[in-house]
């Protein structure tokens, strides 16, 4: 039996059978469409002639093929296959080639080492040989390696660098430290051209992972050659060219991550030295090498190059490092400055608030991504307004912080208004913040007299402040801004109140000061004050919120009129409570007058709804207006 030749006449028979029914139902949808197209045969052209070969196939009728084909054969279904389930490939490939591998050239350099200890130990290499094993050692490492990495093998390659670039550090370190066979100057020369030479593979290889190799080195030389000596200079040399090496990498490779290397080792040295040797008599020198730092990592935000598809942890190292390098900066001079001249301080903390405020004009210049010029851009004003906010502290004593405080966040609000920054705002909110809460719970004032004085001043500068971002809230539409502008108008209020009775609590302490405790009547004297005092608190905050529903009738505003509604329901409480027990009869006759006095004025300016405050008045209103136009 010829069975290719069978299946090719079943597969012929089959598109057979496929072609009649697509014919069949091509006429059953032209006999439905006939009456529309006939009603459009007269202005409908001529049908255009098939030019596909489906075209045709599909209007051949089905008498034009061939009737009788012989029947498909019976091919029965092929039994299915199981396969077995595969396991993870990428944990399976991570363990056999990473894994593995760290753990085969750990264990061969733990043989190799227990080795060489055993021929140490019974003297079989003297030091020279030793130190010359180590450096032949690791020089045929790399040299090895590259033979991986020329077959595509790179991990491995790399993984192979790192012990022949460590073994090379540590031969050299144990020829200068251990076996005292080569002065200081040829060990770190020999050090440097391992670093040399590992910069250089990692930029023709393009491979950060070796640049993070030559760091590591690097930065270890000045460890591995200590001798406990005071090489300021020649330390921070040093590490500068480092930090401008690294600098120049940055800029010409998307090798970000380098920068946080660079810059931890730079600290952790920095911090080495300066808790050993440093004395007063450095200041000069030391404050120059801590700029020189300082002006590196402030500018490699600026130029450093940006990787495409950099995952955001990795994106936001620049602003990470501008912040925390403007920071550390600041408390290092602080640190060495003060013990000169405190006030010194205040200048440099504006000094470096320019500084961040020319480095955030620059960002928009360079070629950034908007994403990540945007986040430079704020972080560095963010910088500069703090570094202003700190200036104020250290410049300023006593109230006059607060208030500087004060002036500024007005400063800034005007600032952020003109120019339509939210940013600024919340900065000016948040100096603002500072003000009050130093008003309210550290600055003490001494007075000499009633409401002209200092006192007074810090305050009326808050409620000025407080209303000027009330004023500035109140004409935006957004809700964040009504709420702001609601609280502002709340703690004016407040910081008024407290601030008069303030004045009134300092008056009748003078006055029970001014009573002698060696005389028998004190005690009268003592009780008849604070009877007064009390009295007159009451006093005041009836008139306060007398003043407050006034303003709210006069400006029609309901949050203004609840909140003298809840000031003199306090009021209330303090009469019917405190004043009925504690003030003498004449006083509290007066209280209650003056209280009952004040409330039906209110109501019956409610009653009568002068102002149009209700629906039914305001309806009546709308109807007048309506009716007269």
């Amino acid at each position: 039996m010829d069975t290719p030749h069978s299946d090719l006449e079943a597969v012929r028979q089959i598109l057979a059978d496929l072609t009649t029914r697509v014919y069949r139902i091509e006429r059953r949808l032209q006999m439905e469409a006939q009456p529309s197209a006939d009603r459009h045969a007269a202005s409908s052209p001529a049908p255009p002639s098939p030019s596909k070969p489906s075209e045709v196939l599909s209007a051949t009728p089905p008498d034009k093929f061939p009737a009788t084909f012989p029947p498909p054969p019976n091919i029965p279904p092929r039994p299915s296959v199981l396969l077995p389930v595969q396991p993870d490939p990428d944990l399976e490939s991570r363990i056999g080639s990473h894994w593995l591998n760290r753990i085969g050239i750990a264990a061969l350099l733990i043989g190799v080492s227990y080795f060489l200890k055993f021929a140490f130990d019974n003297n079989w290499i003297g030091p020279a040989g030793r130190v010359t094993i180590g450096l032949l050692a690791g020089i045929a490492m790399v040299v090895w390696s590259e033979s991986f990495r020329s077959k595509g093998y790179k991990a491995f390659s790399y993984s192979l660098k790192a012990v022949g670039i460590g073994t090379l550090y540590l031969s050299l370190w144990a020829a200068f430290q251990v076996y005292n066979l080569v002065p200081s100057g040829v060990a770190f020369v020999m050090m440097l051209a391992v670093t040399a030479a590992t910069a250089a593979m990692a930029w023709t290889q393009d491979a950060q992972i070796l640049a993070a190799f030559a760091l590591t080195g690097g930065f270890s030389t000045p460890l591995l050659l200590s001798t406990g000596q005071n090489r300021e200079t020649a330390l921070f040399a040093y590490v500068a060219i480092l930090d401008v090496a690294t600098l120049v990498l940055v800029t010409f490779k998307p090798w970000r991550r380098l920068l946080v290397m660079s810059y931890a080792g730079t600290l952790l040295l920095y911090i080495g030295w300066y808790s050993e040797f440093y004395s007063r008599s450095q200041l000069g020198l030391t404050l120059t090498f801590a700029t020189l730092f300082f002006a590196i990592f402030a500018i490699a935000p600026l130029v450093a190059t940006q990787p495409e598809g950099e995952i955001a942890l990795f994106a936001s190292i620049p602003a990470v490092l501008a912040f925390v390098n403007a920071g550390v900066y600041f408390l290092q001079a602080y640190a060495m400055v003060q013990e000169v001249n405190k006030t010194y301080m205040a200048w440099f903390a504006l000094a470096l608030a320019a500084v961040y405020i020319f480095l955030s004009r620059q960002v928009h210049a360079r070629a950034l991504t908007p994403r990540a010029s945007e986040i430079l851009y704020f972080l560095h004003l963010a910088v500069a307004l703090g570094f202003i906010t700190i200036a104020i502290p250290i410049r300023l004593d006593a109230h006059w912080i607060t208030i500087g405080w004060f002036i500024e966040a007005g400063v800034l609000l005007w600032v952020a208004n003109r120019l339509k920054s939210d940013f600024l705002n919340a900065f000016a909110l948040g100096a603002l913040i500072l003000g009050v809460a130093r008003l309210l719970l550290i600055d003490n004032f001494y007075t000499t007299q009633i409401i002209f004085n200092l006192r007074m001043a810090t305050y009326a500068v808050a409620v000025a402040v407080l209303g000027a971002v009330a004023w500035y809230a109140a004409k935006r539409e957004d809700d964040s801004a009504r709420t702001v502008a609601a609280i502002a108008l709340v703690a004016l209020n407040a910081l008024a109140l407290i601030a008069l009775s303030r004045e009134v609590a300092d008056y009748y302490s003078r006055q029970m000061a001014a009573v002698l405790p060696s005389r028998a009547p004190v005690f009268f004297d003592y009780h008849r004050i604070e009877i007064e005092r009390d009295f007159t608190y009451s006093a005041l905050w009836m008139a306060y919120g007398a003043m407050l529903m006034i303003v709210g009738f006069l400006r029609r505003t309901a949050f203004v009129r609840w909140q003298a509604l809840l000031l003199i329901a306090a009021t209330i409480v303090k009469v019917f409570v405190y004043d009925v027990s504690q003030l003498d009869k004449g006083y509290r006759i007066v209280s209650f007058i003056v209280l009952g006095v004040l409330l039906l004025a209110i109501s019956f300016v409610y009653q009568r709804d002068w102002l149009q405050l209700s629906a039914k008045a305001r309806a009546q209103q709308k109807t007048g207006a309506d009716a007269s136009a």
